[in-house]
């Protein structure tokens, strides 16, 4: 009856060194996915914009450039290599990121984990705070106002807002 417990015992220890395993995979898929909306984000200049653009942007019709490159190191950072990076393709401005854990399980009481390395998948998505309303005046000096949750901000050309403080980045379930 002992050697069962004590087989029993191990048999919970290994399934929890693998769920930790897992955690931690599942932790720098996340870490990556916002790296790389928040890098997107970033390289986005809004200077580019002009009055259609604008509401173009705030429809989710445009999208930054590329953020994956800063998945890599964060997925790193957190004990595991990027498998795959995708921007969405669903209409939505984001990224999918596929990660491997560095380290595997290691020896346990269970044969063949010695091998295994944790898989996980993280969506992070690039929405905004505000929403845009267009000059009346097509030539206006400025493109239109925004409505960021609540606050007006007429936008000024030379005086735009950060990023940040437009469009948040935030983890989807998908």
């Amino acid at each position: 009856m002992v050697v069962s417990l004590l087989f029993l015992a191990l048999a919970f220890f290994a399934v929890g060194q693998a769920g930790a395993t897992r955690n931690g995979a599942q932790s720098a898929a996340d870490a990556a996915a916002l790296a790389a909306a928040k890098e997107s984000r970033g390289q986005f200049d809004l200077g580019d914009l002009d009055g259609p653009g604008w509401a173009d942007l705030f429809d989710g019709e445009l999208v930054g450039e590329n953020g994956c490159e800063a998945s890599h190191t964060y997925a790193a950072r957190n004990g595991a290599s990027v498998n795959g990076c995708a921007e969405l393709g669903d209409g939505r401005w984001g990224f999918r990121v596929t990660v491997r854990s560095v380290k595997p399980v290691g020896d346990t009481i269970l044969p063949g984990t010695e091998g295994r390395h944790a898989v996980a998948t993280a969506t992070a998505v690039v929405v905004p705070r505000c929403a845009f309303e267009a000059a009346d005046d097509k030539k206006a000096p400025s493109p239109g106002s925004l409505d960021c949750e609540g606050t007006e901000l007429d936008l000024d050309p030379d005086d735009l807002p950060d990023m940040s403080d437009l469009f948040e980045v935030r983890l989807t379930e998908d």
